[in-house]
């Protein structure tokens, strides 16, 4: 089959986009042809792609998202495939893989009554109203169950649609037996001594995922702990904003920027805590890595795979509604609690059970069904 892919915009670091390449890649080992649609990207193009860069090029983002559907309609009339899979939510999807969170519950929560007057909003929704609403053929490939109950409030879109799929953790996350010697050589490294304390911030988007609650949990430790403490973040973002703040509470000897890299499973290794008390945030394959690293993580609830970590004893969950001292409590427990070791051994443990490593081959096991499915 040729199947299609569509996403605005590939970058190497980006969970939605390192899940587009392991599904890609199973299509192609399994002897299929894909093809990607893409505004930008960076990195390696595997050879077996049909890349098509489309023109994106407007003021505004949702102008520019409105350009790609256009162009790739087009392409698309001349040059079909069996089977379309969105990476992002657009009209004229035969599947979603639905990475990202419900706009229409954000923009009705956490946005002003004028936010919905604009053309953005109106983009967005309309957008997102193409793949779920009740009369949609979209199929949607869910990679938790925390948004579904949203989605369906807003609308109704039948359950029979909806397609869980299970992790897809890579391999290098899993601690491997000389794990010790990586965390020693990796602080001689980058300068943090066995005495400190290093905590570790993963995410590219560091407003949604929830790094000024780091930020400001910090200089909230008792002062023998923060004296003690190392924060490195890492992500594909402006950190500009953060590191004003950093300043601003006192922390810019504390905490240290990283863009985006692939030794990520290194950090990983060499850390004492993994934090992730994000706004919203679908899934969050970075809890689990920690996990299978052997590293405590702290995550807020609402994270889709927040239920994993609590499941596996793996680290420590803030309830929602977020209270900011709760986090500045349990950031405290995660560093010091006496349970460090249960957790530790809890989730290197859990990275025996294969199920976590199924995300691909579920997917295209889907997608195999779907095209079938379309073309009867």
């Amino acid at each position: 089959m040729l199947i299609g892919f569509a996403i605005y915009k590939f970058f190497p670091h980006g969970g939605i986009q390192r899940d587009l390449l392991k599904i890609a890649n199973e299509c192609v080992r399994r002897g299929h042809r894909v093809r990607v649609y893409t505004g930008a990207w960076k990195g390696p193009v595997p050879e077996a792609y049909d890349l098509q860069l489309l023109d994106m090029q407007a003021l505004r983002n949702h102008r520019r998202y409105a350009r790609f559907h256009q162009h790739m309609a087009a392409h698309l009339h001349n040059h079909p495939v069996d089977l379309l899979v969105g990476m992002n939510k657009m009209p004229g999807l035969d599947v979603y893989y639905a990475g990202d969170t419900c706009y229409q519950e954000k923009a009705l929560t956490q946005r002003g009554w004028w936010y919905r007057l604009g053309s953005r909003y109106r983009h967005f929704a309309a957008a997102e109203r193409a793949v779920f609403a009740a009369e949609s053929d979209t199929r949607i490939l869910i990679i938790s169950d925390i948004e579904k109950p949203m989605f369906q409030r807003h609308y109704q879109t039948p359950e029979e649609r909806f397609f869980l799929l299970p992790p897809g953790i890579e391999a290098d996350r899993v601690a491997p037996p000389d794990r010790a010697e990586i965390r020693h050589t990796f602080r001689a490294e980058f300068g943090v001594s066995e005495q400190q304390l290093l905590l570790l911030f993963v995410g590219s988007g560091f407003r949604k995922k929830g790094l000024d609650r780091v930020l400001q949990a910090i200089p909230a430790l008792p002062e023998s702990l923060g004296q003690r403490l190392r924060l490195f973040v890492i992500g594909s973002d402006k950190a500009a904003p953060f590191q004003r703040q950093a300043r601003q509470l006192g922390l810019e000897n504390c905490v240290r920027f990283f863009p985006g890299r692939d030794d990520v499973p290194r950090f990983l290794f060499a850390s004492d805590a993994l934090v992730l008390p994000a706004y919203d945030e679908a899934a969050g394959m970075i809890i689990l890595e920690a996990a299978f690293a052997g590293l405590p993580a702290l995550v807020s609830e609402n994270c889709g795979y927040a239920h994993y970590l609590q499941s596996l004893e793996a680290g420590l969950v803030v309830p929602e509604p977020f209270s900011q001292s709760a986090f500045n409590i349990q950031l405290e427990e995660i560093l010091t609690s006496a349970q460090r070791p249960h957790w530790q051994a809890a989730g290197l443990a859990a990275a025996r059970n294969p199920e976590f490593f199924q995300l691909a081959q579920r997917a295209v096991d889907h997608l195999e069904q779907f095209a079938g499915e379309k073309s009867a």
